[in-house]
């Protein structure tokens, strides 16, 4: 499968990349280096993620965790794509948010 990365996504990348960058520039380009790799293995398992609990019984709805980031992302099988979504902190809960990220 493709994976491709929505708009929102390499925003919320960029936006990771800039907040690191402040204390440790070195680091921002290393860290985000390893979110972007984090997600190549969908490629062969797009299910490897875990489904997405706000996500209810969306099983198309998916996340990797990686070093503290929830990287949620939608297998659109009939695409043979992974679209990632967004990333976000793992502290964050997408209950109270008005629109969530699979619904844009």
């Amino acid at each position: 499968m493709k994976i491709h990365w929505s708009v929102i996504a390499e925003d919320d990348l960029d936006a990771i990349y800039d907040y690191i960058a402040q204390d440790q520039p070195g680091n921002a380009e290393r860290f985000t280096d390893r979110l972007v790799d984090s997600v190549e293995p969908l490629q062969d398992n797009p299910y490897m993620g875990r489904p997405v609990p706000e996500a209810e019984d969306r099983e198309d709805v998916r996340e990797l965790i990686q070093q503290g980031y929830r990287i949620l992302y939608r297998v659109q099988a009939e695409r043979e794509q992974v679209q990632i979504l967004t990333i976000l902190h793992g502290s964050r809960n997408l209950a109270g948010f008005p629109t969530k990220p699979w619904e844009v």
